[in-house]
């Protein structure tokens, strides 16, 4: 009875941890790494998907489920369980993202092809996404079901999206009994359309996440505590278009396709329900994003068991809560492309939220050297991703391999956020009536997460830590002993590692070459402004790189000894 972090160990996506029980495997979520963290973490799993017997999934978002195609494609042949609305979802997120897999794909490989190198292939294709939803088995919250002999669980309602989940794992091997607990996502309090976080009694173990670990959502005014009503995240959402519209910007709103999209068009019904923009009654309001499109339609007809009262009062009344006459969905490319020669200011909803691929970057583009335009950004930016650089304050940026100044106005609404902040996080993992003997703090950037399991050990005097990426330990004992890991690394990645480490060897004349001639032609007036920068961005992010390997490295190095 062990468990190991594969996946969102001191990193934000990625999430998969790995159970061992009764000679059967399971998997808590299997999600794709975005931004840093697919560097760090790469591509091949580091177990053999064909022993895996389950999977558990806390909810559809793709740094949560997006490598589940991969499992499929790789060998798994087990159960996959997950909430109805979950299911229903990760039937449209899988199929795009398969389909974002196929065009990365292709585009690499005619790129490649003109280098004179091989293709590529995608991490996996439609075909493999749509098998991957015949291994889904239904269930609802609060039922506890036994999976297999001595291994059962529950899924409880999360607060994060439609279908999300915490869930409840009851484990007994040889007599011992263990109870663990995943936190998912742990959604806000009074987030639009959804219910708030439900709370577990009890755990031996618990694995949270810490995403805002470290910090305090800013709360606008008219927050009362953790309570945020729809009036006031509506309001500060309406002040915001208000001076943008006024000045004859655009807003651009990068979110995610599902749940954020639907939270933001909710706030907006409300804006237009209550006259919260008289100067503008008829706020244009555009979605540029099909996925958001069929996510929509599956939000307005998914309704009993996720919807709260607010919203649930709306849809008795016979009132769709996110849908308006001033909406409009775009799925067609050529209008798309209209958006951004209108003459009059709107309201541009895109995907992807983190700005890492899809139409918002064509918007961003048209946008960002605009002072009269806004760019909202209403959910969690990783590190190395497009939308990290603009709201960390960054004065240029690239796309389309176009440097874009950006000129216009930046803001982020934190009252949206779908995860809880550390007061949430806290209150949280406080309404456990026993305390847990062990907390494993994952899901966060690694100094956030080893930040967030040091106050819990000195606020609540719990023991908590945040393991390391691969780390395993013994769940026997309830402490949750460190273990060395016996398994062998899959052959596929074995490989690669070698292939990487011959490549990085033959290259270093090159690179050596390269850096001769930069230095030679920099003392020399010979590179051109814009040549100079590309190459020392160029070297920055190697310099980065290296120093980031080698110092995990020499971590590891000291560790042996």
């Amino acid at each position: 009875m062990d468990i190991t972090f594969y996946g969102a160990a001191k990193h934000v996506t990625g999430s998969c941890t790995y159970i061992k029980c009764n000679g059967k495997t399971i998997l808590i979520d299997c999600g794709l790494s975005q931004g840093r963290d697919e560097k760090d973490m790469g591509t091949d799993f580091f177990f053999e998907p064909a022993q895996v017997d389950y999977v558990l999934l806390t909810h559809a978002h793709i740094d949560h489920s997006g490598r589940i195609p991969q499992l499929v494609k790789d060998g798994f042949r087990g159960e996959i369980w997950a909430t109805s609305a979950t299911r229903k979802l990760c039937d449209i997120m899988l199929n795009d993202s398969a389909h974002i897999q196929e065009m990365e794909a292709e585009w690499k490989s005619r790129k490649n092809k003109r280098a004179g190198k091989q293709g590529v292939e995608p991490l996996y294709s439609i075909e493999d996404a749509l098998e991957s939803l015949t291994f889904f088995k239904e269930c609802d919250y609060d039922e506890k079901v036994t999976i297999s002999e001595g291994i059962s669980c529950r899924f409880i309602d999360a607060g994060h999206l439609l279908g999300s989940a915490s869930i409840e794992l009851w484990l007994e091997e040889e007599g011992k009994k263990r109870k663990l607990v995943f936190s998912g996502d742990i959604g806000n309090f009074d987030q639009p359309i959804i219910k708030d976080p439900h709370y577990i009694d009890d755990a031996d173990i618990v694995v949270m996440e810490s995403t805002y670990g470290d910090r305090i959502h800013k709360k606008p005014e008219g927050a009362v505590g953790h309570n945020v009503p729809t009036v006031v995240r509506a309001r500060e959402l309406a002040k915001i278009v208000e001076k943008t519209f006024q000045l004859g910007g655009n807003v651009v709103i990068p979110a995610f396709s599902v749940g954020r999209t639907q939270e933001i068009l909710y706030l907006f019904r409300y804006i237009i329900d209550n006259s919260l923009l008289p100067d503008f009654p008829n706020l244009p309001v555009f979605v540029d994003s099909p996925l958001s499109a069929k996510a929509t339609a599956i939000f307005a007809s998914t309704i009993q068991g996720y919807y709260d009262e607010e919203a649930m009062k709306m849809v008795n009344e016979g009132i769709n809560p996110i849908i308006f006459p001033s909406l409009t969905t775009i799925v067609d490319v050529e209008q798309s492309k209209a958006l951004n020669f209108r003459k009059e200011p709107c309201v541009i909803i895109s995907s992807s939220g983190m700005c890492e691929a899809g139409r918002i970057k064509h918007h961003l583009k048209h946008n960002l050297w605009k002072r009269e335009a806004t760019v909202i950004f209403s959910g969690y930016q990783a590190n190395g991703t497009l939308g990290r650089s603009i709201l960390d304050g960054a004065r240029h940026v690239t796309i389309f391999g176009e440097q874009i100044d950006v000129r216009c106005n930046v803001t982020s609404l934190q009252s949206i956020s779908g995860h809880a902040d550390q007061e949430g996080l806290l209150k949280w993992i406080t309404s456990f009536t026993k305390k847990p003997k062990q907390i494993f703090v994952n899901h966060g950037e690694g100094e956030v997460a080893s930040y967030f399991a040091t106050l819990i050990k000195r606020e609540l005097n719990i023991s908590a830590y945040a393991p390391n990426p691969l780390e395993s330990f013994s769940l026997i004992d309830a402490t949750a002993i460190p273990i060395q890991s016996e398994s062998p690394l899959p052959s596929s990645v074995s490989a690669k590692l070698n292939n990487a480490v011959s490549e990085l060897i033959g290259e270093r004349e090159s690179l050596e070459t390269v850096v001769a001639r930069m230095i030679k032609a920099s003392k020399d007036d010979e590179l051109s402004e814009k040549d100079a920068i590309r190459l020392t961005n160029a070297v920055e992010r190697l310099r980065s790189d290296l120093e980031y390997l080698a110092m995990k490295w020499c971590g590891d190095c000291d560790k042996d000894r």
